[in-house]
């Protein structure tokens, strides 16, 4: 069976890399360092070096024999675009993501350089989501690498959201996720920035989801904005879905 997850924006993760480094003021107060010294102290062999960057071969095949259509996060505990994992196993993991075309696959990286170098050496099917996280105005130049690679549908993740960012160029962009941090030393999100996002995706017909206000108790703080919920996600043929 697949690894059901309870990210609200996907339905399972997949990761045939775990382990990461911090590159950005996002990267602070990681959930997913966190939980690698967790399960490291386990004996969990999958986190015997910790969060220390890994690739797990014999987890490549996963996803083939999960044979109900599903959304799968690919390395929710890594970067697959850490300069640590090697070009050719990124290679392995966009065959197997070929392959298993029954799924969507959403990839998410803060090294957006190394992804816009690599792209002309991968196939980028339709059902590969790729994206960028962005926490501040600092770092939306990853936003305009996402914008020349070669995946055809392209999403933000703004989490944990750490400033306002005003004026976003959103030509080319599928979807955008905001979230807060949560969890130990959760920095807070205000609702201006949040509001904002949303309301220049709508003015562009982008998709937007609002993931959680974080905070310590993100459950307590639930995901509520202005009184509704934002679950709008992408579509294949990228037409708005549920817009209001």
């Amino acid at each position: 069976m697949a690894a059901k997850s309870a990210i609200e924006w996907t339905e399972s993760t997949w990761n045939p890399v775990t382990g990461c480094s911090k590159v950005s003021p996002g990267c602070a107060n990681c959930y997913a360092e966190r939980l690698a010294l967790r399960l490291q102290a386990m004996g969990h062999k999958n986190y015997a070096r910790g969060f220390k960057p890994a690739t797990h071969e014999r987890t490549l095949s996963l996803p083939l024999g999960w044979k109900t259509p599903q959304v799968i996060f690919v390395n929710s505990m890594s970067d697959l675009f850490h300069d640590k994992v090697p070009l050719t196993f990124i290679k392995k993991v966009f065959a197997v993501m070929n392959e298993a075309n029954w799924h969507q696959f959403q990839v998410l990286t803060k090294r957006s350089q190394r992804l816009l170098e690599l792209s002309h050496h991968l196939p980028w099917a339709e059902h590969i989501w790729m994206g960028v996280s962005v926490e501040t105005q600092d770092y939306v130049h990853r936003i305009d690498d996402l914008r020349e690679t070669d995946a055809h549908i392209k999403f933000l993740s703004l989490e944990p959201l750490l400033g306002p960012l005003p004026k976003l160029n959103l030509k080319g962009i599928d979807w955008v996720i905001v979230g807060g941090e949560s969890g130990p030393g959760a920095r807070p999100m205000q609702e201006e920035w949040v509001t904002d996002i949303r309301d220049q995706c709508r003015k562009a017909k982008v998709p937007f989801f609002f993931k959680q206000w974080g905070g310590l108790n993100k459950k307590k703080n639930g995901r509520m904005l202005q009184g509704r919920t934002w679950d709008q996600m992408p579509v294949q043929d990228k037409v708005l879905e549920g817009a209001v």
